[in-house]
């Protein structure tokens, strides 16, 4: 299982989740840093990527286009690093779950507001 990690996303979960999801990358490693939407969508979709970002986009793209890949919406607002990775950490059963179910086309994830 593959997360592609959006540009709103820290580069550093590559690293930090590498155990629960080897072989992920961030947009900076595959040279779309500043990339357009649909680069970063065909990207994640020819790769088997799942797409994670905050980027609500993606959630309606998800929604209308075919052959969608699949993505991960972050609801949390403005957070720490370290609160992402816990968060997809807390998850990792639920988004392993979704991956590998070919009719579920994205998950929502966090609360954008939290206290």
């Amino acid at each position: 299982m593959k997360l592609l990690f959006d540009e709103n996303v820290s580069p550093a979960l590559v690293e930090w989740l590498s155990d629960l999801f080897p072989d992920s990358k961030h947009v900076h490693e595959c040279g779309l840093g500043g990339a357009d939407d649909t680069s970063i969508w065909r990207y994640a979709r020819d790769g088997d990527f799942a797409l994670v970002s905050k980027d609500a986009d993606f959630a309606e793209k998800a929604v209308r286009e075919p052959n969608s890949p699949k993505f991960i919406w972050l609801r949390m607002g403005n957070c720490t690093a370290l609160e992402t990775e816990e968060l997809l950490r807390r998850n990792a059963i639920l988004i392993q779950h979704f991956y590998q179910n070919p009719s579920e086309v994205f998950l929502v994830l966090g609360n954008l507001y939290r206290k």
